[in-house]
């Protein structure tokens, strides 16, 4: 399938979110689609799959001027769209996710539930997915959902797949084999759009690359021809010195300790430590515990057995309520359902966690507030018109700022991060990596659990790694590499 994209202009209300792109995509391409966030990728896709109408332009499928009045149309057709926001339904089990709106049916209208499943794990099986079919969707963890979402996409007999940052919430391993699956797809003819912030990934599997800017298009060529330095300066207009800026902020005294951690069956014997000033990575495979033990920490599950010291002092954390009048804040993996009120405005999402300082008297100080909000908006650099803007109408990036900012706002003494930049352009990282050096700078102990390892490398200055809901190794910046923490991580020693 030959795809065709011309002049297409859009706008939302007053804001010009395509203003003239051109987009080209060949039968058997993986093609990089590139922009800093809110430049207009996933809005191009959209109208490409129907879910938005264009205002102008013209769209060419094997040269024929073709316009879907939906998203199932377009599938109907043969594209496919895997969204960066996955669509998946929590209350129903993953085989239902996985067959929704397209189960297989006898004459009499029955389940071919066999049938479904054999389906199901014959496509589970070319991901090294080891998800069991009957399990609520809402169990699993962002990364499997991810899995969920490629593995209904593969099994539709597509043509062309779009990708929304599809390794987001994947661990090494797991965006291998999905490399291993885009390549088998390519020499079968299918294409595919690569949305991806991950510049390593861009020039691992694409074939070519469009970088867009400001709702345009200004560059296209093929992926040889082109560098990460080249990529960067036209995703941004500027030049983008050192990807991970120094770590210089003084280490202070142990500010947060974790002693015997344990939830039976999900993580054990827990052992670690973070002294102000310093930034400690959490590294391991998907399912590891990584997250599970952040989130018992902040008292969102139950924590079994174990001490939390803060500043010297045993303290009991239950609630997250609790771990915020402590000084704990703690960035979610999943700012969809957990980070954000998608229906709620910047501002409201922003100040949420930090009410009781503008309210003395019972009565927020509103002048107080947007003050505060106004200036986080500011730092973060949120794009948006306007604070009263719903969260659920950003871009991921800038949504992944607004949840940042509502946590910097409660000024943490020890914040945990879990993804921070997880569908987050090349610019804004550096943005937010500069955060977590200004937040050390003024003694913040820092968490930071990612699957990136050039990120856990980059800002950690000690990494724990995990495996099976143990820690298995702990290394200084100085003497990790990529290949001790995955011997870690998968057990080895």
């Amino acid at each position: 399938m030959h795809i065709a994209m011309r002049g297409i202009h859009k706008a939302f209300g007053a804001n010009r979110v395509l203003r003239g792109v051109d987009f080209e995509l060949h039968e058997g391409e993986v093609h990089a689609l590139m922009g800093e966030n809110g430049a207009g990728k996933s809005t191009l896709m959209n109208i490409l799959t129907g879910l938005h109408k264009k205002d102008q332009g013209q769209i060419l499928i094997d040269g024929k001027e073709t316009y879907f009045q939906n998203p199932k149309e377009a599938e109907q057709n043969g594209i496919t769209f895997i969204h960066q926001e996955l669509n998946v339904w929590p209350e129903m089990t993953v085989l239902e996710n996985l067959f929704i709106g397209k189960e297989l049916k006898t004459p009499l209208g029955f389940l071919k539930t066999k049938e479904m499943k054999a389906l199901a794990k014959k496509q589970f099986e070319k991901l090294a997915v080891t998800i069991p079919l009957d399990q609520e969707a809402g169990l699993c963890s962002v990364g499997q959902q991810q899995m969920i979402e490629i593995a209904k996409a593969l099994m539709t007999n597509a043509k062309v797949i779009i990708m929304d940052e599809p390794t987001a919430a994947l661990t090494e391993r797991e965006i291998q084999k999905l490399f291993d699956v885009i390549n088998a797809l390519r020499k079968q003819g299918v294409s595919i759009v690569y949305i991806s912030h991950r510049m390593e990934e861009i020039f691992a599997i694409c074939d070519s690359i469009t970088v867009m800017r400001d709702g345009q298009t200004v560059d296209k060529k093929p992926i040889p021809e082109t560098s990460f330095d080249d990529v960067v300066r036209k995703m941004v207009g500027r030049e983008l010195t050192d990807r991970f800026p120094a770590r210089t902020s003084p280490k202070g005294d142990v500010v947060f300790e974790a002693k015997g951690l344990e939830r039976k069956g999900v993580f054990q014997d827990v052992h670690f430590s973070v002294r102000s000033g310093e930034i400690v990575g959490v590294a391991g495979l998907m399912g590891a515990g990584r997250t599970e033990i952040m989130r018992a920490i902040f008292g969102l599950d139950p924590l079994e057995k174990g001490e939390i010291i803060l500043n010297g002092k045993r303290v009991n954390i239950t609630k997250p309520d609790q771990a915020i009048k402590l000084g704990l804040g703690f960035i979610t993996e999943d700012r969809k359902t957990e980070g954000l009120v998608l229906d709620f405005s910047i501002r409201e999402n922003i100040a949420l966690p930090s009410l009781f300082s503008f309210s003395p008297k019972g009565f927020i100080e509103q002048k107080s507030e947007q003050q505060f909000v106004d200036l986080l908006i500011k730092r973060l650099t949120i794009k948006t018109e306007s604070s009263e803007t719903s969260a659920g109408n950003l871009s991921g990036g800038n949504q992944q700022k607004v949840v940042i900012a509502k946590w910097i706002g409660i000024g943490p003494k020890v914040l945990i991060l879990d993804e921070p930049t997880r569908g987050v352009d090349v610019g804004a990282k550096r943005e937010i990596y500069q955060l977590m050096n200004e937040l050390t700078d003024r003694g913040v102990a820092i968490i930071m659990v990612s699957s990136e390892l050039p990120e856990v490398l980059g800002m950690s200055d000690r990494i724990l790694v995990v495996h099976e809901g143990k820690i298995t190794g702990e290394l200084t910046s100085e003497e990790a590499t990529q290949e001790k923490i995955m011997t870690f991580a998968t057990g080895g020693q």
